[in-house]
C-alpha cells in the first residue's frame, strides 16, 4: 500500500505510555499511518488543524482543555472523524464520553490493558485496528451546538395505527451514532408507554453496563441486559432490555435467549439476528425501529417483519449520523415510514396494548 492511500491518524492521549501503546499497534498495520501526536486539547486542535488527519483517536481526560472540549471545538471547525478511547470504569470520563458522541464522536473503545495481558492485548489490537478503519470512512459534518447542520426535517405523515391491531413488544436496533439517538427515542415516548422495549446496539464490550446505566438516568426507564432464558412476560412495562455486548439475543417462543453464535455483518449483538427471530415468533405483533448506524445490519431483520405484518421504522437521513442501516432498509422497501427521531416516540406512544398487558399496568 503506497504512502497516499494510508489512512492518516492524529493520537491524542496525556499518558505517554498509554500513547506509546496506541502509536505501536497503528504501526503495526501497513495500511495506517501516525501523522501527529498531542497530549492535550489545546495541541490536539492545533495538529488536527495543521495536519488534517483522517482520523483523531481522542482522550476524554486531559490536562488544560479537555477531550471533550476539543471534540466539541473540531466537530464546529474543522470536522474530522473522532474515536474516543475512554476507560469504561471512569465515571467522569464516561460521562464526558457520551457527550462527545453527542458533538459529533464516532464511536468509543475502551482504553488498552497492561502489558502483562498478551492474549487481551492483541485482541484490543485487533478490535481497534478494525475500529480506526471503519471511522475513517465516515463522512461526519460540521456541528453547530451540538447539532448536525442538516435541513429541518419536513412535517412527516404520522403512521396511521389500526386500534384492532395489538402489539406485543418493540424492537430497536441502533449503531454508530446509536446511544444519543436511542436516548432521544425513549425520551420521546410517552410516560404512559408500557410495551416491552428489546434493544440491541452496538457498543464495544466493556462499555454495555455503562450504556444501560446511563440510558437509564438519561430517560427514566427502566434499562438492563437481558438474561437468557427469561420469559419475555417478566420484561416489566416499558421497560428496555439490552442485548449484552458480544452475544446475540433472540426471542424464542416467548423466551428471550443470549447466544454466542458467529457475528453476523461483523456485529455480535447483530439486529438482524433479533429483527428475524421477532418476526418468526411474533409475527405482526413487533413494531421495529431501525436507526444511525454504519453498514447494513437489521436491513433484511427489518424487511422480514415488514413481511410477517409487524410495523416497521427506519430513522431519515437528515436526522441519522450516518444513514447506513436505516438507508439500507428504505432501498430494500422494508420500511414502512421513514421518520426523524423526534417522531419516532410518538409514533410508538399510539401503538395499542394488549389487553393483558394494559390489565396488568392497571394491576400493578
Amino acid at each position: 500500500m503506497t504512502r497516499d492511500t494510508r489512512i492518516r491518524v492524529l493520537v491524542v492521549e496525556d499518558s505517554r505510555t498509554v500513547r506509546a501503546r496506541i502509536v505501536a499497534a497503528l504501526r503495526s498495520d501497513p495500511a495506517l499511518e501516525v501523522v501527529g501526536e498531542a497530549g492535550d486539547g489545546q495541541a490536539a486542535i492545533d495538529e488536527c488543524t495543521r495536519l488534517r488527519p483522517d482520523v483523531v483517536t481522542m482522550d476524554m481526560m486531559l490536562p488544560g482543555l479537555s477531550g471533550l472540549a476539543a471534540t466539541e471545538h473540531l466537530m464546529q471547525h474543522c470536522p474530522t472523524p473522532i474515536l474516543v478511547i475512554s476507560s469504561a470504569d471512569n465515571r467522569a470520563g464516561f460521562i464526558d464520553t457520551i457527550a462527545a458522541l453527542d458533538a459529533g464522536a464516532v464511536d468509543v473503545l475502551d482504553k488498552p490493558l497492561g502489558r502483562d495481558t498478551v492474549g487481551a492485548n492483541e485482541n484490543w489490537d485487533r478490535e481497534f485496528l478494525r475500529t480506526v478503519k471503519l471511522v475513517s470512512k465516515i463522512r461526519v459534518i460540521r456541528r453547530v451546538g451540538h447539532h448536525p447542520a442538516v435541513p429541518v426535517p419536513r412535517a412527516q405523515p404520522a403512521p396511521r395505527v389500526d386500534p384492532g391491531h395489538p402489539y406485543s413488544v418493540v424492537a430497536i436496533g441502533a449503531s454508530t451514532g446509536g446511544p444519543t439517538a436511542v436516548a432521544a427515542l425513549l425520551r420521546s415516548l410517552p410516560v404512559t408507554f408500557v410495551l416491552p422495549i428489546l434493544l440491541v446496539l452496538h457498543v464495544h464490550e466493556s462499555f454495555g453496563t455503562a450504556f444501560a446505566s446511563w440510558l437509564a438516568e438519561v430517560t427514566e426507564r427502566r434499562v438492563r441486559l437481558a438474561v437468557s432464558g427469561e420469559p419475555l412476560s417478566h420484561v416489566a412495562p416499558g421497560e428496555v432490555v439490552m442485548a449484552p455486548p458480544g452475544r446475540h439475543l433472540r426471542v424464542l417462543g416467548s423466551t428471550l435467549v443470549l447466544t454466542d453464535e458467529p457475528e453476523r455483518h461483523s456485529c455480535r449483538p447483530s439486529v438482524d439476528v433479533l429483527f428475524e427471530s421477532l418476526a418468526a415468533s411474533h409475527g405482526p405483533r413487533v413494531a421495529a425501529v431501525l436507526l444511525t448506524g454504519m453498514g447494513r445490519d437489521g436491513a433484511l431483520g427489518l424487511l422480514d417483519i415488514d413481511r410477517g405484518g409487524g410495523l416497521t421504522i427506519a430513522q431519515d437521513e437528515a436526522t441519522s449520523a450516518v444513514f447506513g442501516m436505516p438507508g439500507e432498509a428504505v432501498r430494500l422497501g422494508a420500511a414502512q415510514h421513514v421518520l426523524g427521531i423526534d417522531a419516532i416516540g410518538p409514533a410508538l406512544g399510539r401503538l395499542t396494548v394488549p389487553s393483558d398487558l394494559a390489565a396488568r399496568v392497571r394491576h400493578r
